[in-house]
């Protein structure tokens, strides 16, 4: 990592995405390997993604290691089939990621435009639309499509 930016390693081995809010109370890394050629950034309709502007990506088999140092100042939003929880740091507004829980696992998503140091070619941008989805077809999505290995720690480390 050079200046905060994550940087494609060997090949065949992992990249550490990096990402936080805006003041920094959320962060995470994102294991992803093998290096990504690209990154999708799923850009979801809905009205909540579509004014916060927010993209999102996963990686199935990756891992999501996120801190939260003021857990206090993070709110939990869920609305529609509140199924997913955004996770929006009340200090800055920003919403770094979104977590469900299916069948006792956590899973996750992050958004692409809270990563730190990456080429913004490599970010794939589609429309994705999920409205017309029943609560089955969405936690099965979420299951196969979304970060598997997720762990949350929160509170300032010694």
């Amino acid at each position: 990592m050079i200046d905060g930016a994550a940087l494609p390693s060997d090949r065949g081995r992992s990249m550490q995405l990096h990402g936080h809010c805006h003041c920094g109370n959320i962060a995470y890394t994102l294991a992803w390997e093998p290096d990504p050629i690209e990154i999708p950034a799923r850009a979801c309709d809905c009205s909540f993604c579509t004014r916060h502007g927010a993209a999102w990506t996963s990686k199935p088999d990756g891992s999501l290691a996120v801190t939260v140092l003021e857990p206090a100042l993070v709110n939990h939003y869920a609305f529609g089939t509140e199924t997913a929880d955004f996770h929006i740091c009340v200090r800055c507004g920003v919403v770094p990621l979104v977590t469900c829980t299916v069948e006792e696992r956590l899973y996750a998503v992050v958004n692409v435009n809270t990563l730190d140091g990456i080429d913004p070619a490599m970010l794939q941008h589609r429309p994705a639309s999920f409205s017309e989805e029943g609560v089955a077809s969405k936690l099965a999505r979420r299951q196969s499509n979304w970060i598997a290995h997720v762990s949350i720690i929160e509170g300032k480390q010694p």
